[in-house]
């Protein structure tokens, strides 16, 4: 039995799980397919109906493809091309790498967490959130258009005639230049939408007045829960704003919610995932988002139990 790590050189949430496998004596191979072609060799071979077999020869470590039984998908960083490439043959060589490594990964019949098919599928937002409003959970009203005029009527239109607006594709921080930005959640106003929202996609949902925010971390069916109670301005926008202001209390899922969550898992065959709700002051859970490969590290109440958890799943047969 072989646990595959895919994920990128710094990512202390793998090295959580790693250190757990390795206290348990687990065989286990962590590496980086951005690693390939630049720096490690790959060669797999299909002959007949016993799936793909082969080696993936690194620097430090070496692995047969036949020997793993499990894969922990996590961050993997981009394919690493050699120097010099042009940038039109760069980009058709990685590509090709995403569709032939990539692509023979993808085919290991093993325990995946979670397989990346499944992570592609519950990472689009406007999916997640239908999919979960079909599960039975709560989903705050939302609207995305390119439309400035659509927008400002469905904001007007909400109670308070204000929204949350928040990036479709993930607010976290980027970088462009050296700068660093973010587009965290924020409140919004509908003459505060200028006509600048023509240029993409833009995501709108009712604002909801919450006593405090929950995130639930889910390992197959096992949930881990726990209140996030923000104390500045900023934090009660988007707690990622304003960690210094955020306490947490480890809480219960309430059955209704529970229900939905394992059906929404079921629905994009996920074995983790990470899920925000809003709860209201009458106790009404709402969810706003579903990230199949969130952060858990950060509550530390919860990071030893989640850390198990995981690692159970890919020690399990």
């Amino acid at each position: 039995m072989t646990v595959l790590v895919l994920t990128r050189q710094l990512d202390p949430v793998a090295d959580l799980v790693v250190h757990e496998l390795n206290s348990r004596g687990t065989s286990l191979v962590r590496v980086d397919p951005g690693s390939l072609p630049a720096s490690s060799l790959f060669t797999a071979r299909l002959d007949g109906a016993t799936g793909w077999t082969g080696e993936w020869r690194g620097q430090h470590r070496d692995l047969n493809l036949e020997e793993v039984t499990a894969v922990y998908w996590r961050r993997p960083s981009p394919h690493e091309m050699p120097i010099g490439m042009p940038p039109d043959v760069e980009r058709w060589a990685q590509a090709e790498a995403k569709a032939g490594f990539g692509g023979v990964l993808s085919a290991l019949s093993c325990t995946w967490v979670n397989h990346p098919h499944a992570n592609a599928a519950a990472t689009s937002g406007p999916r997640a959130l239908a999919e979960a409003a079909r599960c039975g959970l709560r989903v705050p009203r939302t609207m995305v258009t390119n439309d400035p005029c659509a927008a400002r009527g469905f904001v007007a239109s909400l109670l308070g005639g204000v929204a949350a607006y928040k990036a479709i594709g993930g607010g976290g921080p980027t970088t462009h230049e050296g700068t660093s930005y973010a587009s965290w959640t924020s409140k919004v106003r509908a003459a505060e939408i200028t006509d600048g929202v023509a240029a993409t996609a833009h995501h709108f949902s009712e604002w909801i007045d919450k006593a405090y925010e929950v995130r639930l971390t889910v390992v197959t069916d096992q949930m881990f829960a726990a209140e996030i109670h923000t104390h500045s301005a900023a934090a009660r926008e988007d707690f990622r704003r304003d960690y210094d202001a955020c306490t947490y209390k480890v809480c219960e899922v309430p059955e209704t919610v529970a229900h939905g969550v394992r059906a929404l898992m079921g629905s994009f065959e996920l074995r983790y995932a990470a899920m925000d709700f809003l709860v209201s002051y009458d106790g009404a859970w709402h969810l706003c988002d579903v990230n199949p490969n969130g952060q858990y590290g950060w509550i530390d109440e919860l990071r030893a139990p989640i850390t198990r958890a995981i690692a159970d799943v890919l020690e399990s047969p």
